[in-house]
């Protein structure tokens, strides 16, 4: 995807993202492999999980290369993934809002309650 401005913004390419992946909804899996992923949410959390695999090597390696290009590829299916189970991203921003001014360790024991 083509960046629409000289130095975007990781918002507005995600948004922009975003909408093509919406757009894929209902496509035709033969046609395309975002449709594909979203026709079939297992298979979008498997391939989430071997990006998260690719992103977590690339860190270790430090290549920093390789890591961008990975984070991409990551995020691309965490929305991928999103969509297919009907997960919008402002409830995402909703649960990270929601944990703002909270100690990790006081949100982590929470959850266990």
């Amino acid at each position: 995807m083509a960046s629409q401005s000289a130095d975007p913004t990781l918002a507005e390419v995600m948004a922009r993202l975003e909408a093509v992946i919406a757009s894929r909804l209902g496509g035709d899996p033969a046609a395309s492999y975002t449709a594909r992923l979203l026709a079939d949410p297992a298979l979008a959390a498997k391939k989430m999980g071997e990006e998260a695999i690719e992103t977590v090597i690339a860190a270790v390696r430090n290549d920093p290369t390789a890591l961008a290009a990975e984070s991409a590829d990551l995020i691309y299916h965490w929305l991928v993934l999103l969509a297919s189970r009907g997960v919008s991203t402002g409830a995402v921003a909703a649960a990270l809002a929601a944990r703002e001014g909270v100690s990790g360790h006081a949100e982590k024991a929470a959850r266990k309650s």
